[in-house]
């Protein structure tokens, strides 16, 4: 299997299963969530590319010349894709589930109280991930929790008392992208698409799949329903304030 068909039977089906079944909407709402999902993309893009780069240069994993279409610094064509295919998958997603009608997501409380502590929570788990980043067995879990555990932190800081109150539908959001694409990547890695570097991992595996890459797919997605849950808030208090502006 080549990188481009890993694309071909696992993320591109989804990216177009998830774009058919968005809802009937009215076409205003519609543009303003795909833009908000496409300001996560590309801000996902740019925040990944040089971390990811910093990867492959240092062998944490790698992958096969035959593999790939071709590369731009360290990473391959394939691999910048799906920076931008992950976040739309998961983006997609949670708009799907933020508009079931049957489905009441904000019955809970918001809380100050769970914004702070969460908060702190990543904010240590970022620390831990730079302490990690000491030991070569660490040093890939090391660099995923110092990456992307700050911008969770920041995520919560900013706006953990309405996560809080959506926090049902920040795990139904979240959780079901992350297995798939855990499943893919299991896939992927037995097919030797690429490889996770057993020098710089703990070792700790599930199946074929080194525990850093499920925590990977986790924290991604997290980051990109959390985003997309922030930005739908802050649209939704837009319109309200037009709304009330024009009456």
């Amino acid at each position: 299997m080549s990188y481009l068909q890993f694309h071909v039977v696992f993320t591109i089906p989804a990216l177009i299963l998830m774009r058919a079944i968005q809802p009937r909407i009215m076409l205003s709402d519609r543009r303003k969530a795909n833009i908000s999902v496409g300001l996560i993309a590309v801000i996902a893009f740019i925040y990944t590319t040089p971390w990811d780069n910093f990867l492959v240069a240092n062998n944490i994993w790698y992958y096969g010349t035959d593999r790939v279409i071709g590369i731009i610094g360290h990473v391959p064509y394939e691999e910048y894709a799906f920076f931008l295919i992950q976040t739309f998958i998961t983006g997609l997603w949670t708009f799907w589930l933020l508009h079931r009608p049957t489905v009441s997501w904000f019955e809970g409380s918001s809380s100050q109280r769970a914004r702070w502590l969460v908060s702190g929570v990543f904010l240590v788990a970022a620390l831990a991930g730079y302490i990690m980043m000491d030991a070569s067995a660490t040093l890939y879990m090391g660099l995923i929790m110092a990456w992307a555990a700050p911008v969770l932190a920041l995520q919560w800081i900013v706006g953990g008392h309405h996560l809080w109150k959506a926090k049902t539908l920040v795990l139904a959001a979240f959780l079901p992208p992350s297995i798939y694409l855990c499943i893919a990547d299991a896939i992927a890695i037995w097919n030797g698409v690429w490889v996770i570097s057993e020098a710089t991992s703990t070792g700790l595996m599930v199946g074929v799949l080194p525990i850093e890459e499920i925590l990977f797919f986790f924290v991604t997605n997290l980051l990109v329903v959390q985003g997309a849950l922030l930005a739908a808030h802050q649209l939704q208090h837009s319109k309200l304030a037009g709304l009330r502006r024009a009456l």
